[in-house]
């Protein structure tokens, strides 16, 4: 099964095809200007943002489009699998191990994620992707790619599995994500036991979606949406210029789009989406990793060139 897309100036439109002779629209998206990102959308996303993920919803039903099931598949992504770090495999590990339980684990490097978004998605695609400076950008926009196509389980190769219980994860379509909140004035991550309580906020707190994991099933509204706009902001960036990491495929880019659905285009985003408020009984982060003090840490490389080993 492959997708072919269309893009023109007024809209995109991705093609599944079954066989040489047959193709099936699967879905029209308008494209519009890009809005402003200034302090004040910014401020507007996180109170977006924040009401969602405050929002304790009862027993509601499912959209008919999420009834089937996420593929019961965990995709992850390290950029050179050859030099990949004993830590990191570690990790990764502990999540290949659910193959025993009947799950499918793939891991994709830089060159296996290019083949899969140039084969699934076309050149444009895999034009953007190349575009992608530092491997953690690389990750971000693979991501966006493979759910897209396959849908599925996408977790960061430098988390570590902790749950016992994954299965009611992939139970149903929709998009499983994890909310974070910043706080400006202390340069610290404020904890998920106190932003999530009921009208919780503070001026400089900043709302916004993590995107590891992401956990949805294929051809989503949201990741397709923010496929769309972190492909046209590398497309937009000049040649000899690197975009910002996280505002461009990363968190940012992600937080970004679910407000322009459901704030912008008025979609019923709290129904394409589950918050996944204890994600911490499901994975860490490990810290400290050997690639995390060079610059293989984005957060080091941000708007800097990545140079591999072998180059």
């Amino acid at each position: 099964m492959k997708y072919i897309v269309q893009y023109r100036p007024s809209s995109i439109k991705i093609f599944v095809v079954a066989n040489a002779s047959e193709s099936l629209i699967l879905t029209t998206v308008t494209w519009m200007q890009q809005e402003p990102d200034n302090p004040e959308h910014h401020r507007q996303r996180s109170e977006f943002i924040r009401k969602l993920v405050q929002r304790r919803l009862g027993q509601e039903s499912v959209k008919t489009r999420y009834d089937h099931l996420i593929p019961r598949t965990i995709v992850q992504f390290w950029h050179d699998l050859r030099q990949l770090p004993h830590d990191v495999e570690e990790c990764v590990a502990s999540w290949s191990c659910w193959e025993t339980s009947g799950f499918t684990h793939r891991l994709f490097d830089e060159y296996a994620a290019e083949a899969f978004i140039g084969g699934s998605l076309g050149t444009r695609h895999e034009c953007a992707f190349k575009r992608c400076y530092h491997p953690a950008m690389q990750a971000d926009y693979f991501r966006l790619c493979y759910l897209l196509v396959e849908g599925g389980f996408y977790v960061d190769a430098d988390d570590v599995c902790v749950g016992t219980d994954i299965g009611w994860l992939f139970e149903d379509g929709r998009l499983k994500l994890q909310p974070l909140c910043y706080d400006i004035a202390s340069s610290a991550m404020v904890n998920p036991s106190v932003f999530l309580c009921a009208d919780a906020r503070d001026p400089s707190w900043i709302f916004y979606f993590n995107n590891n994991p992401l956990i949805a099933s294929r051809g989503h509204p949201i990741i397709e949406r923010a496929l769309i706009q972190a492909t046209s902001l590398l497309e937009l960036a000049g040649e000899d210029v690197l975009p910002e990491i996280q505002g461009t495929t990363g968190p940012g880019n992600l937080s970004k789009s679910i407000f322009d659905l459901g704030a912008s285009s008025g979609v019923d985003v709290e129904s394409d989406l589950v918050v996944l408020r204890d994600w911490d009984s499901f994975a860490v982060s490990r810290w400290p990793l050997s690639h995390r003090g060079d610059a293989r840490n984005w957060r080091l490389s941000n708007q800097k060139r990545f140079a591999r080993k072998s180059e």
